[in-house]
């Protein structure tokens, strides 16, 4: 009897010991995948504060010249010596009149009366059902085709938007935008590419395969890359391309409409078909969230491009709020950016493989693809001074942290 006890009391402490340890353990965990997104949250709000309080100081300062200038000067004008220019008065706009007719033979004006600028943005969730009835009357083709019939369109346009699990959000979207493409007298045909299977979200290699599969149907000249919650405020924001890829979602709600770093290139961007093929498209190797859009800015300038981005408001997008856990944030990232140059021209378009399902709806065409690694091969030639055993070495340490990554997804989800 004595020994049972004893033994009843080092089962006890032993379970006890291995509660605290496994409560240790996914705390750690939890606070090593939730941490980084905390602080750098609260840290650009700290920032954004800054950058507002020093915008509303300049303005003051420049409302206090202004007026200092218009009781001071002769020719009773706001503005010294008859300048009327200033970076804070709005310009005139130089968008066509109402009366404005359109040739069937020219191709279609960049700024149509059409385009009135601010929109209202609804963020009521409605069934993909109600969406297509609600959209009936613009006639968009079955498979998401449109095209304007009044004049040549100035681009043809491929909307690509990677997706899973977000079906709240898709409809909000084409609520939006398909109303807006047509004001803007684009060619444009969407493309919703999804992906199923267990493994980390992978953003950038489905831009990759929607590409590649829209370029089937037809011969695009602009591909605008769009994340499903992010809805654009105004149809001034002009979705067809330029001598540069552009980068249309300048400032987001979420970010207090500012800026987060000048490197930024992510939401919704926009290449021509030719810089896209330029630049060997999106890496593949970015397993979960972030990073994949600081790779394409370093992919773009490494081509010899520059970014261009709307003026003003006119970039200003609202994000749909999440009703559910995000995607897990890829640890590996930063290793990985410190070698985009040398990835760049293996690790892309060229490289990868896939096999789609293909599906048309109303609105869309939607492409299912299930992804792993294996899919985006890398070989060793090529490397140069990076070096093939200690790039090797990378591709494991990659691999090890994808599965920590999913070993910490699990855990928090068990402890959360």
């Amino acid at each position: 009897m004595w020994k049972w006890r004893r033994l009843m009391r080092l089962s006890n402490r032993s379970l006890m010991a291995f509660i605290f340890f496994f409560s240790m353990s996914t705390t750690c965990l939890y606070f090593i995948y939730v941490a980084p997104g905390i602080v750098n949250t609260y840290f650009f709000m700290v920032q954004a504060q800054g950058i507002m309080l020093r915008d509303n100081v300049r303005t003051i300062g420049h409302m206090i010249r202004l007026y200092t200038n218009k009781n001071s000067t002769l020719n009773g004008t706001d503005y010294p010596d008859g300048n009327n220019s200033s970076e804070y008065i709005a310009q005139p706009t130089t968008y066509l009149p109402e009366n404005f007719t359109y040739a069937q033979n020219l191709p279609c004006p960049e700024r149509l009366p059409s385009m009135k600028g601010q929109m209202e943005v609804n963020m009521t969730e409605a069934p993909m059902e109600e969406t297509e009835l609600k959209l009936k009357h613009l006639d968009i083709q079955f498979g998401g085709h449109w095209k304007p019939k009044d004049c040549k369109p100035r681009w043809k346009v491929a909307i690509l938007i990677p997706f899973r699990n977000r079906h709240e959000h898709l409809p909000i979207l084409f609520q939006h935008l398909a109303p807006m493409l047509q004001r803007q007298r684009l060619q444009f045909a969407f493309y919703v590419i999804e992906q199923t299977g267990t493994q980390p979200f992978n953003r950038a290699m489905l831009f990759n395969v929607g590409f590649k599969e829209a370029m089937k149907d037809l011969d695009w000249d602009c591909v605008v890359f769009h994340d499903v919650d992010h809805i654009p405020e105004n149809d001034r924001n002009y979705y067809g391309c330029g001598q540069m890829p552009r980068h249309f979602a300048a400032k987001l709600d979420k970010y207090m409409y500012i800026l987060p770093y000048n490197e930024f290139f992510g939401g919704v961007s926009g290449l021509t078909v030719e810089q896209f093929l330029k630049i060997n498209g999106f890496p593949n190797a970015f397993w979960g969230w972030g990073g994949e859009d600081d790779d394409l800015w370093n992919r773009v300038h490494y081509a010899g491009f520059n970014v261009t981005r709307p003026e003003g408001d006119i970039g200003k997008y609202k994000s749909i709020p999440h009703h559910h856990r995000g995607e897990v944030q890829f640890l590996g990232r930063y290793k990985l950016l410190r070698y985009s140059k040398e990835r760049q021209h293996l690790d892309g378009l060229n490289n990868l493989q896939y096999s789609p399902e293909i599906s048309l709806s109303s609105l869309y065409k939607n492409i299912t693809v299930n992804l792993n690694p294996e899919l985006a091969p890398i070989a060793d030639e090529g490397w140069g001074d990076v070096g093939r055993a200690e790039m090797r070495e990378r591709c494991r340490l990659a691999v090890a942290l994808e599965w920590h990554l999913e070993y910490t997804w699990a855990m928090t989800t068990l402890c959360c």
